[in-house]
């Protein structure tokens, strides 16, 4: 047997308390050599598995085909479309192959890799008609006199804070809810006017 062409797992579960054994078990069957998982939330911690198994995985070389990650579920994977778009897309470009099993798809199949044009097609349309919007909204706001962005805010009791020379940098930051960068920016164009 070669060392490429070798099924890659990945699987996560969001908490603590939930169980890994399904998706593990569904690898496993899959055929899967290598399996990567962890319990972590896909929105908020940083997935150090899911790195290194994307570390782990190899591209075609030659004649050779690449691995093939594969996972349970789509939404183990990618945070959201637009993610998980672009990491397949990823993976396509080196010449790893993916595979969803609970959801059928598969690139290493026409139908597999069609699918996840469509989709990329169609997250492409929905970043651009968002774009659109906010654009078309901007234009109407400026058109009635009204600017983007947020109000600026009111750092004079942070500046009377710090020229006292009584308070370090955080305590102003408690004290008046100013950031430091926003503390400083207004100190700088005080100097500047």
């Amino acid at each position: 047997m070669n060392n490429f062409g070798y099924k890659i797992g990945y699987a996560r579960v969001s908490t603590r308390d939930q169980n890994l054994e399904t998706q593990i078990e569904a690898l496993k069957r899959e055929g899967c050599d290598k399996i990567f998982s962890e319990k972590v939330s896909g929105r908020k911690e940083e997935r150090t598995e899911l790195d290194k198994c994307l570390e782990y995985l190899r591209p075609a070389v030659g004649d050779y085909p690449g691995d093939t990650l594969v996972v349970y579920k789509l939404d183990r994977l990618g945070r959201t479309t637009k993610q998980l778009i672009n990491l397949v897309d990823d993976l396509e470009k080196k010449g790893i192959n993916f595979k969803s099993i609970d959801n059928n798809i598969d690139t290493t199949t026409t139908q597999g890799r069609f699918f996840f044009r469509i989709m990329a097609a169609f997250a492409e349309m929905e970043a651009d008609l968002i774009r659109e919007r906010t654009m078309a909204g901007l234009t109407s706001a400026r058109a009635r006199g009204r600017k983007g962005g947020r109000p600026p805010k009111d750092t004079s009791m942070a500046i009377k804070l710090y020229k006292s020379g009584e308070y370090t940098i955080p305590q102003i930051e408690r004290m008046s809810g100013i950031s430091k960068t926003t503390l400083y920016k207004a100190l700088n164009e005080m100097k500047n006017n």
